[in-house]
This record gives structure tokens, C-alpha cells and sequence, in this order.
């Protein structure tokens, strides 16, 4: 198959890219030039919140296109126009954060999404753009339109930093504060499991529409996630479970100081319990947790040990006298 691969030199594009290429799939990779390209993939480039950005895509036909965009509307808009004739399917990598916030356990596709416009020049909320977009790619490619709401994604070149973030902090050793309990579940997608899902879907033709695109809830917990970290990392690290009551009333941040963790309750339910029954039913494969950890330590140590975060993206993480403090008291 050909392929367009709208992005595709960072994360969630960048393992599409590389499933397509060892499939023996010919792919285009429009970028922005910032990152080099995935060795045998054609190279355009140019930016699409630039007038004429888009414009390295005026010619050209493929079976398939996969895109990640989460700028403006609008240009999603104006890139799914230009790409109209020449298209086979489209593929939009969207988010579950189109669904308003917080939202009940067991949420499926066809639960409520935000209010929002594909003519939107804004990307200043992330759940209005991701739903804008899906809009505007529907209104061009109606059921030719697959849109992958993806949930928590992990993996290999995580330039977020959250699994990079914890296997950096286990490296370190010594006493470590887990948030508990350990036994709560997870739900988030490898990002090779999301590519192969995604390109199998475009092959196949599974029918236009949303699908929840992570792993059932409870596919790993947070306990087996942290003693992964600890068995790749071989450090000398000692987790150290605390309630998640006691945590929060220490002022520490679930998600963005204690990546991936969300206490029990109403934003863990949001986001740890959606409902992923169409996916499954459509080829979604789940990788297990302890080869995810293990992959992505693999290519953390590659890189030098720090992973590189999106443009924009702030850094996440608890500072260590953060940690040292709650531990002591």
C-alpha cells in the first residue's frame, strides 16, 4: 500500500511510519523538518499553520493516510481538502479527551464529545481541537474517515515523559514513593500496538467511524507497570506504597507529578475506564506491560538517558525533595 503519513518523525507517527516501512508499504512523510525522517520514507515537507504549508501535497495519490495533527482545526480541515480525489481512507489518530471532562466509567464511542467546529483557528483547548479535527477530516471523507480516539499512549520515543520519567526516577535507586494502590488498574496502548492496529484497520477496511483505542482496563496495574521498571533498570530501588489519601493531602499532583497515576474515583474512571469492546473487536492487540517497559528503557538508554519532550510540552515528574519530604513525614 502507499502511504501518507502526515507527521511521522516523533512519536505516535513515527512508530506508524516504521510499522508501514517494515511492512514493505511505500510511504510519504510530510514534516516539518525539525526531526529526521524514518530511514526509506519519501520526504515532504512544510508546516501547516503556515499559508500555502500544505503545499509540498498538492500532488500526488495514496491508498491511505494517517495523521496526527493536533493543532487548529482548521488546518486539518484545509489538509483533508487538499488531499480530496487522491485518497483512499483517512486515518485520524484523535484522543479520548474528546468526551466532555470527567466522564463516567464504561464511556463508549457514542458517548457525549465536546462542542466544536473543524473552522476553528484555535488550538488552545485540546478537546475541542482533537474533536474540530475529527469533523473536519469526517466532512470530507465521510465513512472513507476511521477516527483512533487513543487513551494514555506509552512506548518507545515517548516524547511526553511519563514512562521515560519513572524509569529514570527507579534508575536512580533507593527509596521510591508508588502511589497506590497497587493494585489499580491501568489503561493506556503501546504506541506499536496503536500503528499496527491502525494500518491493519486502513488495510482492511474496517468500517469509517470512532474507535476507543486502548487496552482494556486493568490490562496491567500500577503495581506491575512500577516493578517492571524496577526489574529493566536492575537498580537497587525500594517502591514505597502509600494510600492515595495520603498522597493527594500532601499537595502532590496525580498525572503530571506522578505520571500515568490517577487516585481512585471519578479521573481515574475518565481516564482508566473507558470502554474498548469495537477495537478489540476489530484487531486491537495488546502488548504486555513488562515488554512495553522494557522496549521503551531500550531506546531511553539510546537516546542518552533523557527522553526529548514535545515542542510546548511542560516537563512532568516530582522533584526528589518533593519525594524526600513526603517520605520522611
Amino acid at each position: 500500500m502507499k502511504l501518507l503519513m502526515l507527521g511521522g518523525t516523533e512519536f505516535v507517527g513515527r512508530a506508524v511510519a516504521e510499522e508501514a516501512l517494515a511492512r514493505g508499504w511505500q510511504v510519504t512523510v510530510f514534516h516539518r523538518g525539525r526531526h529526521a525522517p524514518p530511514p526509506g520514507a519519501e520526504v515532504r515537507t512544510g508546516d501547516r499553520n503556515a499559508p500555502g504549508g500544505p503545499d509540498a501535497l498538492k500532488d500526488g495519490a495514496w491508498d491511505a493516510v494517517v495523521d496526527t495533527w493536533s493543532g487548529a482545526p482548521a488546518a486539518a480541515r484545509d489538509t483533508a481538502r487538499l488531499l480530496s480525489g487522491r485518497v483512499g481512507r483517512y486515518l485520524y489518530v484523535s484522543s479520548r479527551s474528546v468526551h466532555p471532562f470527567p466522564c463516567a466509567a464504561g464511556l463508549d464511542e457514542s458517548g457525549p464529545v465536546v462542542d466544536a467546529s473543524p473552522d476553528d483557528t484555535s488550538a488552545d483547548d485540546y478537546a475541542r481541537a482533537k474533536r474540530g479535527a475529527e469533523l473536519a477530516v469526517q466532512e470530507v471523507f465521510g465513512e472513507r474517515a476511521v477516527l483512533a480516539r487513543a487513551g494514555l499512549i506509552l512506548g518507545p520515543y515517548e516524547n511526553i515523559g511519563r514512562l521515560p520519567w519513572w524509569l529514570g526516577r527507579i534508575a536512580r535507586g533507593g527509596p521510591v514513593l508508588a502511589p497506590g494502590p497497587r493494585e489499580l488498574p491501568l489503561q493506556y496502548i503501546d504506541v506499536r500496538d496503536l500503528a499496527r492496529w491502525s494500518l491493519d484497520a486502513l488495510r482492511d477496511g474496517v468500517p469509517g467511524g470512532a474507535y476507543n483505542l486502548v487496552s482494556p482496563t486493568g490490562h496491567a496495574t500500577m503495581g506491575e507497570l512500577l516493578d517492571a521498571c524496577v526489574r529493566v533498570t536492575g537498580a537497587d530501588a525500594e517502591l514505597r506504597w502509600a494510600a492515595p489519601e495520603a498522597v493527594t493531602a500532601a499537595g502532590i499532583a496525580p498525572w503530571t507529578e506522578l505520571p500515568v497515576w490517577l487516585p481512585p474515583g471519578e479521573q481515574h474512571d475518565t481516564l482508566h475506564r473507558g470502554e474498548v469492546t469495537k477495537a478489540l473487536a476489530t484487531g486491537l492487540r495488546c502488548r504486555p506491560v513488562a515488554e512495553t517497559v522494557a522496549d521503551t528503557w531500550t531506546w531511553l538508554r539510546s537516546v542518552g538517558g533523557t527522553a526529548p519532550l514535545r515542542r510546548g510540552r511542560p516537563a512532568v515528574g516530582l522533584s526528589p525533595e518533593k519525594e524526600a519530604a513526603f517520605l520522611a513525614g
